[in-house]
């Protein structure tokens, strides 16, 4: 099979892949506002990491030992599908649908590791080719967006928004069941660790954290497991907000922050060589400081331009931050413990992180709630205020206290 051929399919199960994260995790929130669960709203942006902690050990433990990748990955996707069809008849019984959402999310968080998994094993240059596949993710978690507001829209009568209504969650259902078909065409993906013992240091990366331990990375370890507390809040609130600012098109909109992440993944190599990695990760973590003044400032009167300049920060938030600190662990790591060392920063961040996160901007959103079925825009500004000050609080405390350096010409893209 030609390499063009390979990296087309291995594109179209990006493309995919991320399409089915973005058809419901922008909109959840909304749906369950309008379902009588306003309230509750930060229980999906909850059960999320709680998968992708136990995605590790699953990867470990079955994965990566008995069957071959693709095979699992179809298996997840289709199960995955039949559990979000059946999740919207669930909401009479609030906790009955939280729960299915966490089954849902227990199938698809493994799904990133697999995909990526598949895709470094069936192509030869991973620098080059990579980023061109993972690109068509992005596109995906877009084009979700304009499908929900575009598409769907025109099933829905009256001024609701297809955000509120079940259609993106039988969406995402659809999806994944054809992701889920299609992942059995892939190129046949061996398990990778067959016949070897499986260990929990190796899944927890305790061997990585022994070998990498310094001052330097437990300080940027600690800032990427404290930066992604205010991170949850915008996951979870900020299509709620989009939405009560009384935007058009909320999904559509939020997806110009997927856009502005292609564009500034195309632009770091420029960055990293005139910044460098510390500098790269103080400017990501100084736009979430940003974008939360951006939304503060815009709350009580909803201002447009200030609402849509902290979406397009998303680029910034995202690749300056979590792509530098992924290389930034790759440059540190040695050949035998990268796997690791990648494993223990995403269960710190994604996992620990967020999840204590989300309970944390659910607690507080509520607090501001008190019983209403709304924010109020002087409240929505006094939320907003919260995650920019914690950001802040962070930001300052890894720049006077983080000195490493990585040779910037070692660093590739």
């Amino acid at each position: 099979m030609s390499r063009s051929s390979t990296s087309a399919r291995l594109s179209v199960m990006m493309f995919l892949q991320f399409f089915v994260w973005g058809a419901w995790y922008v909109t959840i929130g909304n749906f369950m506002t309008a379902e009588g669960m306003a309230d509750l709203t930060h229980w999906p942006y909850t059960v999320n990491p709680i998968a992708a902690i136990v995605a590790p050990f699953f990867l470990g433990l079955v994965a990566d030992r008995y069957f071959a990748t693709e095979k699992v990955l179809g298996v997840l996707h289709i199960l995955g599908g039949i559990v979000m069809f059946l999740t919207p008849s669930m909401t009479g019984n609030p906790t009955v649908f939280i729960v299915m959402l966490l089954l849902y999310n227990l199938c698809y968080m493994p799904t990133l590791g697999l995909s990526n998994t598949l895709a470094f094993a069936n192509i030869e240059d991973q620098e080059k080719q990579f980023p061109l596949i993972r690109v068509f993710g992005t596109i995906g978690w877009i084009v979700a967006g304009l499908f929900i507001s575009f598409v769907l829209g025109s099933f829905v009568s009256g001024d609701r928004l297809p955000d509120e209504t079940a259609y993106p969650l039988y969406t995402t259902a659809i999806a994944s069941i054809l992701l889920g078909l299609y992942s059995f065409s892939l190129p046949h993906t061996p398990p990778a660790a067959a016949g070897k013992p499986f260990s929990a240091r190796d899944i927890l990366g305790i061997d990585a954290f022994k070998q990498l331990q310094s001052r330097p990375f437990f300080i940027f370890l600690i800032s990427s497991f404290l930066i992604c507390i205010p991170l949850a809040a915008y996951y979870n609130f900020a299509p709620i907000f989009v939405n009560a600012s009384e935007i058009s098109n909320p999904a559509a909109t939020l997806s110009l922050g997927q856009v502005s992440e292609v564009l500034f993944m195309l632009l770091m190599p420029f960055f990293f060589r005139r910044l460098g990695v510390k500098w790269m990760l103080v400017v990501g973590m100084g736009a979430w400081v940003l974008r939360y003044a951006f939304f503060a400032l815009a709350a009580p009167m909803g201002i447009f331009w200030m609402i849509l300049m902290g979406i397009l920060m998303h680029g910034i938030c995202y690749d300056f931050f979590f792509v530098t600190g992924q290389i930034y662990v790759d440059k540190k790591a040695t050949a035998d413990i990268r796997g690791q060392a990648q494993g223990m920063l995403v269960l710190v961040t994604y996992g620990l992180g967020m999840f204590i996160g989300a309970q944390i901007a659910g607690n507080v959103f509520n607090s501001f709630l008190a019983g209403a079925d709304a924010l109020t825009p002087d409240q929505w500004q006094s939320f907003w205020w919260i995650p920019a000050v914690f950001a802040g609080a962070i930001l300052l405390f890894f720049t006077f206290t983080f000195k490493d350096e990585v040779d910037r010409e070692e660093v590739s893209i």
